[in-house]
């Protein structure tokens, strides 16, 4: 079996000695001579070099993607018997890291204290005596009220962290439950936390019934000191709306690290608005594990077991 790793990633993997590792460039089209490969792996490849993939690689049986959402493969036209699996599960623990990140900076004005460094501007509005509680305003994570849409596994990581320091954490899922240890609710039921929520936090995959989920109607449920905070995917939220929320006063902010296009052209109006913090899409980036979840997804799929993240 030939299996096709991208240049992307330096994986150490042991696998069987019959199985012959051949490395892609993700910024090219796979050579010619690997189009026989029956195997790939994808991570951080363009989607249009994806899909040239599908096309060419005929003899494909498998296709892993380090991503922890399936969408670039998904919409890559892989012949209907290659099997997909996805990479949940991969980015849990940096994604987290990285919105809790994004939202303890959002707390504590660390966007605005760094355009006050740039200008050295000693920003005393935001030092010295502060009030313990502040009233209509999102100051803190201590008793805040926080909303995590798409309670998955990066939700499960981050929720404790939030709420080790004093936030109380409900998340929104398709069904609802406990779940890890806190309350889910379904989404049918989000319109009624988000008037009381001092953060949303969006954690949605890209997908037919996730496009412009968060829209100005929901946007407009939440207080005008709540923050917005995007991990999941840029087609998820109505960016548009959400400039002109915070343009308008009705919404405090927003941290987002994913956006519909990418980059964030120029010209875009997020760019100049104080209470936006943007991120590259820098989240993720780092597929933990992935070497082991190759190895076994590919053991699985020659033993014929259940393979990890089966998406198709």
């Amino acid at each position: 079996m030939k299996l096709l790793l991208p240049d992307s990633i330096d994986l150490d993997l042991r696998l069987p000695g019959d199985v012959r590792v051949v490395r892609y460039p993700t910024a090219q089209p796979v050579p010619e001579a690997d189009v026989d490969a029956e195997a790939l792996v994808v991570w951080g490849n363009e989607a249009a070099q994806v899909r040239d993939a599908a096309r060419r690689l005929t003899r494909l049986r498998w296709v892993q993607t380090l991503a922890a959402g399936p969408d670039v493969v998904l919409e890559a036209g892989f012949a209907p018997d290659v099997v997909l699996t996805g990479g949940r599960g991969l980015h849990d623990r940096t994604v987290a890291e990285h919105t809790l990140a994004l939202i303890l900076a959002a707390a504590r004005r660390v966007h605005l204290l760094a355009r006050a460094q740039i200008g050295h501007r000693w920003a005393d509005e935001w030092g010295g005596v502060q009030p313990v509680r502040e009233a209509d305003s999102f100051r803190t994570l201590r008793d805040a009220r926080v909303v995590i849409w798409g309670f998955g596994g990066i939700a499960a990581t981050l929720a404790p962290l939030l709420a080790a320091l004093g936030a109380e954490v409900t998340g929104v899922a398709r069904t609802a439950g406990r779940r890890h240890g806190f309350d889910v609710v379904a989404a049918a039921d989000l319109p009624g936390l988000l008037p009381r929520a001092d953060v949303l936090i969006m954690i949605l995959p890209a997908a037919p019934d996730t496009a412009r989920a968060l829209d100005a109607g929901l946007l407009g449920l939440l207080p005008a000191h709540a923050w917005l905070v995007n991990v999941g995917r840029g087609s998820t939220v109505d960016a548009d709306a959400v400039l002109a929320a915070i343009r308008a006063g009705r919404l405090g902010g927003a941290a987002l690290d994913v956006f519909d296009a990418e980059p964030l052209p120029p010209e875009s109006g997020l760019w100049d608005e104080p209470n936006v913090i943007i991120s590259p899409h820098a989240a993720g980036g780092r597929p933990v594990g992935a070497a082991q979840r190759v190895a076994d997804n590919l053991a699985a799929l020659r033993a014929g077991d259940p393979m990890h993240d089966l998406v198709r």
